[in-house]
């Protein structure tokens, strides 16, 4: 579904404003809209603007190629095909925390459809906790059990490039900063993508699916798959669903763990 000229202005500005996909501030607590008062992705609430790319990412793990992960929701399955080739540290981070069972259980606490079809948001592992109140999710990320450490990934997106030529010119990932050119994986209806807070390394563990092409999140937040199958029972998420499981049915054998 496409998104109009001037409802793509709304939401521009209504994101910039107020939300973000991974903002640091909770809306209006008095709002009767349940999609507006989830948080979004904090790191560091207090200074978020300071996030830094604080893990060496030699040390992240990598996913050198593809991968397919299926995940449950309400009894059906949705397939992912996670592009290493594109987003390797993205796409392993996701992977990884795949593998680790850490989705499992969690809950999508934002769910955007009105005015127009947006995101479908989950991934904070605080949602684990059946009393913890959904609509004070969105403020969680990974946390290494030994080190007690949260992992962030760096902002990770690769410049545009035609695959379909031979021997093509492949251009250089970028890494920790937003790019104005347009980006190999792009914001089409059905891809997923990191959220993360205004820091450009605040990634950790929560993602989002598209409900539309939204070309305006380009070269901002990092792409790294796509849903190849059970979009069907992605548009019927609702706030509050839980991810019943997440497993790597192929490709696992090219996550690589750079410890």
């Amino acid at each position: 579904m496409k998104i109009s000229n001037h409802l793509n202005v709304f939401l521009i500005l209504f994101l910039l404003t107020t939300i973000s996909l991974a903002g640091c501030e909770k809306l209006d607590s008095n709002s009767s809209s349940t999609t507006t008062t989830t948080t979004q992705e904090t790191v560091n609430p207090e200074k978020p603007t300071e996030i830094k790319n604080i893990n060496n990412t030699m040390n992240l793990p990598t996913l050198k190629g593809k991968a397919t992960v299926v995940m449950k929701v309400n009894g059906q399955s949705i397939t992912i095909e996670v592009d290493g080739d594109n987003a390797p540290i993205t796409a392993g981070n996701f992977v990884d925390l795949v593998q680790k069972g850490i989705y499992n259980g969690l809950v999508f606490h934002r769910v955007v459809k009105d005015p127009t079809p947006f995101v479908v948001q989950g991934g904070d592992p605080q949602g684990k906790n059946p009393n913890f109140p959904v609509t004070n999710l969105g403020t969680g990320g990974y946390s290494d059990p030994v080190t007690k450490a949260q992992r962030y990934i760096p902002l990770e997106i690769r410049p545009e490039y035609d695959e379909t030529k031979k021997d093509p010119q492949i251009p250089d990932i970028v890494y920790g900063t937003t790019i104005t050119t347009a980006p190999q994986l792009k914001h089409e209806y059905g891809v997923i993508a990191m959220a993360r807070s205004n820091a450009p390394d605040s990634a950790s563990s929560q993602f989002y699916f598209t409900l539309a092409d939204l070309p305006f999140l380009d070269g901002s937040y990092a792409v790294f798959g796509k849903v190849t199958e059970g979009m069907d029972v992605v548009n019927q998420i609702k706030q509050g669903d839980r991810i019943e499981s997440a497993e790597v049915v192929a490709g696992a054998e090219n996550l690589k763990q750079n410890k």
